[in-house]
């Protein structure tokens, strides 16, 4: 940059290159003057940009969706209900305030379970053994290895300001059952669950991400679930199937050996010219 001043001392009397003792003038200082000059330009010139337009160079022509089969009318309901809007309040659970840390977690589920006889305590319930564990959560060292109800988290995923919480239930067949709860007008109320064999759950700011394994080898399914403040509830805003590593080596993708290769022997053969000496019987396949 442009130095603040030149450092230069100064000259002594007499030492003019042209001049007598005391001279200031002549042409040896034109020459110093002309060189100052240059290196001040090269300082400026270096300093900055002049800000003009440069060209990024080649972009590739943007290219619109094409709409097929136009003449198809659109479907008006859908085929599969997901249920990702399904809401519902849990009845006889509350907090003073509306806290929810101050909820037990297995008071919750248990509220889940009464609400839902079929699934949980009919002769038919698939989540029965889910149930029967439930009596194991209020017993002393029971908590973490018999009970289905993992650890409760606190995150505000509504954006209201207050924390919510999320749960998460062990279901037979290793499956995990993902719950947020949240007060809305001072009712405790469930905004989304769900059920699945999991890979992993994660928190990332107001979004509940749950992977899951895939039939496809080396792939697996992440679902990003965001709140929905028109309808209340956390929605499925995107799935997705990610690749993730390699695939699995399978018995078709078995390298096949080449017809060329020799089959492995087991024993080195015998030299040419001496006779071979027959092993002897193992004792145990020796006959009395």
């Amino acid at each position: 940059m442009i130095p603040s001043r030149l450092a230069r001392g100064p000259r002594p009397r007499g030492t003019g290159r042209t001049g007598g003792a005391g001279e200031t003038g002549g042409p040896g200082r034109v020459l110093l003057g002309a060189a100052v000059a240059a290196v001040l330009a090269t300082a400026l010139a270096g300093c900055g940009d002049s800000g003009d337009l440069r060209g990024a160079g080649a972009t590739p022509t943007a290219v619109g969706p094409t709409r097929l089969w136009p003449q198809l009318p659109p479907a008006a309901t859908p085929a599969i209900d997901y249920g990702e809007a399904d809401t519902e309040t849990v009845k006889g659970v509350t907090a003073p305030g509306d806290d929810i840390h101050a909820l037990d977690p297995v008071t919750v589920v248990r509220a889940e379970v009464a609400a839902h006889p079929d699934e949980y305590t009919g002769p038919h319930a698939a989540y029965a053994e889910t149930a029967r564990l439930l009596e194991d959560c209020g017993r002393p060292g029971a908590r973490g290895r018999r009970c289905p109800v993992l650890r409760a988290y606190y995150r505000d995923l509504t954006g209201d300001g207050k924390a919510d919480m999320v749960l998460g239930i062990r279901f037979p067949a290793h499956q995990l059952a993902v719950r947020v709860y949240t007060f809305l007008g001072h009712r405790l109320v469930q905004v989304m669950g769900t059920t699945d064999s999991v890979v992993s759950v994660e928190l990332a700011g107001r979004d509940v991400i749950i992977r899951s394994p895939s039939t496809l080898p080396g792939y697996e399914f992440r679902t990003v679930w965001s709140w929905d403040p028109h309808q209340n509830a956390m929605l499925a805003a995107r799935d997705e199937i990610l690749r993730v590593g390699p695939p699995a080596p399978t018995a078709s993708s078995a390298p096949a050996r080449s017809p060329s290769a020799p089959p492995q022997q087991a024993s080195p053969p015998a030299r040419q010219g001496s006779p071979t000496v027959p092993s002897a019987p193992s004792p145990a396949a020796s006959t009395p």
